[in-house]
């Protein structure tokens, strides 16, 4: 099993990657001089109480107490950009420093952005992005394009010639970051033609809607070989509606992310394969750049994170890539 995505890459590396051609660019101002009188940092992830973004927030948490600034985390309830919007607005006449936030719309979001960017606030974009990412800093995030290649490449070594449908589940119509996974993943499906992707299903980002389009997609084709989850919340979704089916095995499930109950579920044989991220190293870049920013650094403008694809049987020696439900 190809188990690293990045062509080249060394083995077990777990770093984070600046994006060939972003280079680096300075902030006028300090000029590296003493840190800003403001040392208050904003963590705005997508949604609360997910480990994708606890794993996150301990690593930016600590980053930032090394560094001597202070942290803080508001994460709306959902992934929905309307309760993501509230956060930011409370933000209020009392910026923070730097934000660092994971858009939940590409294109809502921008609005309520800006306006804590012309108070002054350095903006750091973390996991998501923007469509119109200029009043980033810098951006961090997975290669997700890439992470869907490598979940369609991994689905095809596990099903061999065997021919079949294969169902793609993404969250919410406008997350940057699944879409991608989505769009990668269906087009390297076409390298292999004993596969074929059915129409992308939207599941809200609710592990009962995915539930839901796995019911539907069993019912409708029978030849279901396989499917493919655009984050934890679709895959824990697709677990339990091929559990509920009793085709606990007989469909490959292949899940991004690494939360505990996909970790459990792999173990189990609920799923095949997971394609994990390291949201700890993008929470602690994210503040990297944010200081650097404000301390009159240079700055990166566009890192890229590394992927991983584990199996049940390399699933103990790839602990180090596990998502956290509390620091």
């Amino acid at each position: 099993m190809r188990k690293y995505l990045a062509a080249g890459a060394v083995a077990a590396a777990a770093v984070l990657l600046a994006a060939c051609g972003s280079g680096q660019v300075g902030q006028s101002g300090r000029n590296g001089s003493a840190p800003p009188a403001n040392k208050n940092l904003v963590l705005i992830p997508g949604v609360q109480a997910e480990p994708f973004y606890i794993s996150m927030q301990c690593g930016a948490q600590a980053e930032a107490q090394k560094l001597g600034y202070t942290l803080d985390t508001s994460a709306p309830q959902k992934f929905d950009a309307a309760l993501q919007t509230e956060k930011v607005n409370a933000l209020g006449s009392n910026p923070p420093a730097a934000l660092l936030i994971a858009p939940t719309d590409d294109t809502a979001m921008l609005a309520p952005i800006q306006q804590v960017a012309n108070r002054g606030t350095k903006i750091v974009q973390v996991d998501t992005s923007l469509k119109d990412s200029s009043l980033a800093v810098s951006s961090i995030s997975s290669d997700n394009t890439q992470g869907g290649q490598l979940g369609a490449d991994t689905l095809a070594q596990l099903v061999g010639d065997r021919p079949g449908s294969v169902l793609v589940l993404d969250t919410i119509a406008g997350t940057s970051t699944t879409a991608a996974r989505a769009a990668g993943f269906t087009e390297q499906l076409k390298k292999y033609p004993n596969l074929k992707a059915l129409e992308v299903q939207f599941t809200q980002n609710e592990p009962e809607q995915a539930a839901a389009k796995v019911t539907a997609a069993l019912a409708a084709t029978p030849d279901l070989i396989g499917i493919f989850a655009t984050n934890l919340n679709t895959g824990e979704g697709a677990a339990t509606g091929l559990r509920n089916a009793g085709k606990i095995g007989q469909v490959n499930l292949i899940g991004f992310d690494a939360s505990p109950a996909e970790v459990t579920g792999l173990r189990n044989g609920e799923y095949q394969a997971l394609i994990a991220q390291d949201p700890a190293e993008i929470g602690k870049q994210g503040v990297d750049q944010a200081v650097a920013a404000l301390e009159g650094k240079p700055v990166t403008p566009k890192i890229t994170a590394g992927l991983h694809s584990i199996t049940k049987s390399d699933l103990d020696a790839s602990s180090q890539y596990f998502y956290k439900q509390s620091c």
